[in-house]
C-alpha cells in the first residue's frame, strides 16, 4: 500500500510526528510519500510532479499543527487543490496542538471549532480526524513567545521551565492510530 503523508509545521514538532509515523508505516511494509506541504505549494500544489492517481496514492494522511486557531496556509491550499483526489481514497487528519493533550472542555470545544473551520476552508471532511499533542519548544522562542508561552502553560498546569523543551506527543497512540488507520482503509 502507498500512503501520501502530506504535513504542515511551524516549529518542527508536526514534522516529528509525520516523520515518525512514516517511519512506523514502513516498519509495516507500506510505502509513504512524505512530503512538506510547504514543498507541495512551490510545485503549483502537484503531489511531487502529478496526481495522486499519477503517483499510485492508495492512502491520504493530512497533518496540521495550530498556531493561534489556524492550520498551515499551505496545508489548506493543497487540500483545497486536491479535494477530489483526496475524498476518492481512505484519508485522515492529524491535528497537532497544545490544546490536545488537556482535559480542559474549553479546550476540546476549541478544538473542534478549529477542525470546523479548516473543513470550511477547504471544503473536505475527513474520514478520520486524530488529535496529537504537540510540544513546548521553550529554547526556540524568542523572548515574547516564550513568555507567552510560559503564561499559557501556567494557567493549564503544564511545565513552565523555559531553559528546556517539553513533547507531550504520545508516540504510542499515534502508532495505534496510524495501524488502526491502515487496517481499516483495507
Amino acid at each position: 500500500m502507498k500512503l501520501l503523508l502530506l504535513y504542515g509545521t511551524t516549529e518542527g514538532q508536526t514534522q516529528k510526528v509525520a516523520r515518525f509515523m512514516a517511519e512506523h508505516l514502513a516498519e509495516q511494509g507500506h510505502q509513504t510519500l512524505l512530503l512538506n506541504a510547504m514543498e507541495a505549494s512551490a510545485s503549483n500544489g502537484s503531489a511531487k510532479n502529478g496526481t495522486l492517481a499519477a503517483q499510485g496514492i492508495d492512502r491520504v494522511i493530512i497533518a496540521a499543527s495550530l498556531h493561534a486557531g489556524r492550520y498551515q496556509s499551505p496545508v489548506i491550499h493543497f487540500v483545497r487543490e486536491h479535494l477530489s483526489e483526496i475524498n476518492a481514497r481512505p484519508n485522515a487528519f492529524i491535528s497537532v496542538s497544545l490544546a490536545a493533550a488537556s482535559h480542559d472542555d474549553d479546550d476540546i470545544d476549541g478544538l473542534k471549532q478549529c477542525i470546523a473551520e479548516f473543513t470550511h476552508q477547504t471544503g473536505w471532511t475527513p474520514q478520520r480526524i486524530h488529535h496529537v499533542a504537540g510540544a513546548f519548544r521553550y529554547t526556540s522562542y524568542d523572548f515574547l513567545k516564550r513568555w507567552a508561552m510560559k503564561y499559557i502553560a501556567y494557567r493549564k498546569g503544564a511545565p513552565t521551565d523555559t531553559r528546556r523543551d517539553y513533547e507531550l506527543t504520545d508516540w504510542a497512540d499515534l502508532a495505534q492510530f496510524a495501524d488502526t488507520f491502515v487496517q481499516a482503509a483495507r
